[in-house]
């Protein structure tokens, strides 16, 4: 939506314009999956869909915001705050950990939509808590701190509604660049900026399939790192490079399942950090390779795809223009990822989403994206 048609459902809703707009995005990881809680590496992309909120400050410690997707409007206070059970319980778990960091805080009104897709796995809850933040940095006079700002949103989320992610998401709506990836390091959290080649789209391939009960997948899968790492003697698995695994794993009495996890986790951390460098120095051909490499680790060794996954990157990877796909994501369903000419972006489009309902009976949301900017604020 842009920025004037939400001033408009603003005064309409409040009758005085905002004094603010902020804007947030939600992100697709370009690749390094399941290497986040191993410590290891991940290249997060902000898209060019986000979260925005139209607000103005208001005397007291109330917050009211007026969701336009789901007509409804919410509110709390800000001292003193009560768990609950809607998706009012994001803004209240950013509001409450930037309080207990010591941020003083100013009540505010607001308009809030977003274009985000819900459930796809693109980080929309990330994009709210960001926007949420920037807001109360607007209204509330204090320095904006993307790193900060993304550490407070993570542990929103954590401790107040109760998901356990890591920082990635956060960070990613936080702290990209437009036109560029956000590389991370997820043990010391310093970030690198790699350039997205020229002439290329990224392009989100919804299967329409979501994860369904997959958590005792995901602890097991972490298990069996932490078993590979304790084995290998390091700290986790990011300790070990693909030479030593190679070299070393027939001696360390790893098991043949928990062998393939850890050759994933290895190998992908490789990826990634090989992916920066070709990004830039603009070698699309073998970013192409690299998208292609995850995601077969991600079938075979990882075992995280799904059918509908592993037949979307069948489907990408045969229509014109692209140089790689893979799933993006914890996997069992939601999303994959592709690199495409972005003169045949178009086509790509049209020959993937014919090939998948042909091959899948499902039909398939695709959104072709730009690299944007992190969370910022909007002059009206």
């Amino acid at each position: 939506m842009e920025p004037k048609n939400l001033i408009q459902h603003f005064i309409n809703n409040f009758n005085a314009k905002p004094e603010f707009i902020v804007r947030a995005p939600g992100r697709v990881n370009l690749i390094g999956e399941h290497t986040d809680y191993n410590d290891g590496f991940v290249l997060p992309m902000a898209i060019d869909r986000a979260i925005w909120l139209a607000l103005r400050s208001r005397p007291g410690d109330q917050v009211r915001i007026h969701s336009l997707d789901l007509e409804t409007e919410l509110a709390f206070q800000l001292n003193s705050l009560k768990p609950g059970t809607d998706w009012i319980e994001y803004p209240k778990g950013v509001a409450s950990e930037l309080m207990k960091a010591g941020y003083p805080l100013c009540g505010f009104e607001a308009v809030m939509t977003g274009n985000v897709p819900r459930g796809a796995g693109l980080s929309s809850s990330a994009a709210v808590e960001l926007a949420v933040a920037r807001a109360f940095a607007a209204v509330s006079g204090f320095e904006w701190d993307a790193i900060k700002m993304a550490k407070i949103s993570q542990k929103a989320e954590n401790l107040w509604v109760g998901v356990n992610c890591g920082i990635m998401d956060q960070m990613a709506s936080a702290a990209c660049h437009s036109g560029h990836a956000l590389f991370l390091d997820c043990r010391s959290l310093e970030i690198q900026y790699a350039p997205l080649p020229h002439g290329v789209s990224v392009v989100i391939l919804d299967t329409s399939t979501r994860r369904g009960l997959v958590d005792s997948a995901y602890n097991e899968r972490r298990n069996q790192c932490e078993e590979a790492a304790r084995l290998f003697g390091v700290k986790a698995l990011r300790d070990v490079s693909v030479e030593e695994f190679e070299k070393s794993k027939g001696e360390k009495g790893l098991s043949e399942v928990v062998s393939r996890r850890a050759k994933h986790i290895v190998s992908e951390n490789d990826r990634v950090l090989e992916a920066v460098q070709v990004m830039k120095s603009g070698n699309v051909r073998r970013l192409g390779e690299l998208f292609n490499a995850s995601h077969d680790s991600l079938r075979y060794d990882f075992e995280v795809t799904n059918d509908a996954l592993n037949v979307m990157v069948e489907c990408a990877r045969e229509a014109p223009g692209c140089y790689g796909a893979r799933m993006t994501g914890a996997g069992f369903g939601g999303c994959a990822v592709a690199l495409v000419e972005e003169e045949k972006a178009e086509a790509f489009t049209h020959a993937v989403i014919a090939a998948y309902r042909q091959r899948s009976g499902l039909e398939a949301s695709v959104y072709v994206c730009k690299a944007s900017e992190g969370a910022s604020l909007v002059h009206i």
